[in-house]
């Protein structure tokens, strides 16, 4: 039924009038991270990974589930460039609002309630989120379609929602790994509250038949490798519940009052009730993601139900006759929004940037400026990350064009376990006239063809030379100038005859070893 403090509305087309508000805010959403980053900045190394897998289309990979790479495939078919890198993760953070304005309409919010569900989205870490070609966008849209989905059943009756929560799953499970745990614990708040009558309902349990089905090949792939996505977890190294619980108050500062009014609202009021199965969802899927040590941006997934509860309440907290809070919460939103925005998407070149941090302190006192070495940097980790790749494929050509002609039909380009230089080196291989990379980082062990192990010459890019002794020739040729680049004097190497140990290293991980496994089995 319908919470009494909630004016029940069926369905959001029955208010066709505001919903080109919410429909005009996502569009803002879309557009404004063009317009923000300065052009100098390059993709981001993890976004090179994903290009370089959509360019080896599979059911499954080691970094990730399947769904960003047949993204990433079709950037790559439109011509790879800024815009269409960035379009991806630009959409789905636009219909990730629409689904939160939806929310928020369904429960009878108003213009208010939509403006407060959409300042979280342009003032914090969701505008880096929905910037960058990395699986959080995609783990973001789905668990918030699952709540959606529910939320839409339980105000309308309709069985859509249910399928659409269904889908939610499967598609999330083909975004994020981690998608299982906030499923399980989405079960687990609607068997706690009021919300286990679904479990009674046939449709239900067809809609998470749907979703399994949806899954499936990639957990037949899983099975087939040897469940590479269980074997490469790895914990964080760091304060973890310290840094953890930092990072959600500094991720959504900006937006502060708003969810935590939201899970408020859900989790310890009457009029929450209905809807208490996400508070539960939230809070036990916050516990397991600190419990199993995940990175703090897993759990980005759990905050646009909460601005969505969070922006309906405060509208109906603040009414007309108290219009002077309503002013004082939209200043606090942006103005926070703005200054948080300069640490989540670099608005300035590198240079003019670092000297803004260094004036303003703040930012390295809330620990944006730490990298995993404990150190403070000029940047942010994530911004230096962008810069420097261009740099070293343009010398890793101009390495190549000095070879002769018969090496030039040898030799490889070899980044060794660093994946962003081998998706960065492919990224820009065609410009440049470059040789085929090979490498043993993420997915690059699965594609590298067991006979480039044998080659004889290496183009290697590299942060240190101690490699260089295991080969019977090595020239430092050049290095990455760029100061504020995280390859910043990483190594242009030209390598000859590798000995046996650094061949039998190489094989380690190779294509051939995976098959052999499999077959040992």
């Amino acid at each position: 039924m319908p919470s009494s403090a909630l004016r029940p509305v069926s369905s959001s087309s029955q208010r066709p009038g505001i919903l080109w508000l919410v429909y005009a805010l996502a569009l803002a959403k879309f557009v404004l991270p063009f317009l923000l980053q300065h052009p100098v900045y390059e993709p981001h190394r993890d976004e090179f990974l994903y290009l370089a897998e959509g360019r080896h289309l599979s059911w499954g990979y080691v970094e990730a589930p399947p769904l960003l790479s047949l993204l990433s495939w079709f950037s790559d078919m439109l011509g790879a460039g800024f815009f269409w890198i960035k379009f991806w993760p630009a959409l789905f953070g636009a219909m990730t609002y629409i689904l939160v304005g939806r929310m928020i309409l369904l429960l009878g919010g108003g213009r208010f309630a939509l403006l407060l569900g959409f300042l979280p989205f342009i003032g914090g870490y969701f505008l880096q989120l929905h910037f960058l070609l990395a699986p959080g966008f995609l783990g973001v849209y789905f668990q918030t379609l699952m709540i959606y989905g529910l939320v839409r059943y339980l105000r309308s009756g309709r069985t859509r929602g249910l399928y659409l929560m269904g889908l939610g799953f499967g598609l999330g499970m083909l975004s994020q790994y981690s998608h299982l745990l906030f499923t399980g614990w989405l079960l687990i708040g609607l068997l706690l509250t009021p919300g286990r009558q679904l479990f009674r309902n046939r449709h239900f349990y067809l809609a998470f038949l749907l979703g399994l089905l949806l899954f499936l090949p990639n957990i037949l792939w899983q099975t087939m490798h040897g469940w590479p996505a269980i074997r490469e977890w790895n914990r964080p190294d760091l304060d973890f519940v310290l840094d953890f619980f930092r990072d959600q108050l500094t991720f959504n500062l900006p937006s502060l009052f708003i969810w935590v009014s939201g899970l408020f609202w859900v989790a310890w009021t009457e009029a929450g009730r209905e809807y208490r199965f996400a508070g539960w969802t939230v809070l036990g899927m916050t516990a397991t993601l600190v419990l199993l040590r995940e990175n703090s941006d897993r759990a980005m997934g759990l905050y646009p139900v909460l601005f969505c509860f969070g922006a309906v309440a405060l509208e109906r907290a603040l009414r007309f006759e108290r219009k002077v809070w309503r002013y004082g919460l939209l200043g606090f939103t942006v103005l926070t929004g703005f200054v948080m925005d300069t640490v989540f998407l670099p608005m300035m070149p590198p240079k003019e940037l670092a000297a803004y941090y260094s004036w303003n302190p703040v930012f390295r006192r809330l620990g944006f400026l730490s990298w995993p070495d404990r150190r403070d940097h000029a940047l942010p980790q994530r911004f230096a990350e962008m810069l420097g790749w261009e740099e070293m494929a343009l010398k890793a050509a101009r390495a190549y064009e000095s070879l002769d002609s018969l090496d030039k039909t040898r030799v490889l380009l070899n980044s060794g376990e660093n994946y962003g230089e081998g998706g960065a080196l492919d990224y820009y291989g065609p410009k440049y006239s470059l040789p085929p990379v090979m490498s043993r980082g993420a997915d690059y062990a699965l594609w590298t063809p067991a006979a480039y192990y044998d080659r004889d010459v290496f183009i290697v890019t590299a942060t240190d030379c101690g490699d260089m002794k295991k080969f019977a020739s090595a020239t430092l040729l050049d290095s990455v100038t760029h100061p504020y680049s995280a390859e910043y004097r990483s190594y242009i190497i030209l390598m000859r005859g590798p000995n046996a140990e650094v061949r039998q290293e190489w094989k380690k991980g190779s294509a051939a070893e995976h098959r052999g496994q499999l077959a040992a089995r």
